[in-house]
């Protein structure tokens, strides 16, 4: 169907589902959060806090759906209790949101869930900080997920890690398989700059 003469053309729109107690966050002191988004994705930010649904939709119909996509992450890191300096991040072409489902690995008893969060903070916080240190991600480990921020591969591989740690791993043999493949990257990382050199050079 054609878009009726002298309709106004439809801006692109998207819905997030965020806590309660998340929102006052989403919202930032005197509307700053806010309004930083909608400046920086060129979008408009609706909150519901009654129903606690927050709208994303573009500031006009020539706003990108990409930028409508990147203000929706920023909201869901926020959601999952990252802080805004940290979900901000995501407006980054880079950088990703992944989110790990412990219920889909363990089923939805509180008692394994709670089980299973422990080993993944571990001891005074040692393990989820030992991850985030040798990946280069963020991560925010709630009642039944874990949040992760970071470009793609370091994203997986913490992803793989946390995944490693709730089907039961132990810690050491987790630690072993992200440095080999933290190395991997690393080495395809300086590849790539000496390829990247060796072009410029040649120009």
């Amino acid at each position: 169907m054609s878009q009726k003469e002298g309709s106004q053309p439809l801006r692109p729109r998207m819905y997030v589902k965020v806590p309660p107690d998340r929102l006052g966050v989403v919202i930032g002191t005197k509307g700053e959060v806010k309004k930083e988004l909608m400046e920086k994705t060129e979008t408009i930010i609706t909150i519901d806090t009654e129903n606690g649904i927050v709208v994303v939709e573009g500031e006009s119909s020539k706003t990108s759906p990409i930028n409508v996509m990147k203000a929706t992450e920023v909201i869901k890191a926020i959601a999952y209790g990252f802080s805004p300096d940290k979900a901000f991040e995501l407006l980054d072409e880079d950088k990703i949101l992944v989110i790990v489902d412990l219920k889909n690995i363990v089923g939805d008893s509180p008692n394994h869930l709670t089980r299973i969060k422990g080993r993944i903070i571990g001891e005074k916080g040692r393990a989820r900080r030992t991850i985030e240190e040798m990946t280069g991600v963020n991560m925010v480990v709630g009642d039944t997920y874990v949040a992760i921020i970071g470009d793609y591969e370091r994203a997986m591989i913490a992803k793989e890690a946390v995944e490693m740690l709730a089907e039961g791993r132990m810690h050491s043999t987790v630690y072993k398989r992200v440095d080999r493949l933290m190395r991997d990257i690393r080495r395809k990382e300086r590849l790539r700059l000496w390829e990247d050199r060796g072009q410029s050079s040649s120009l």
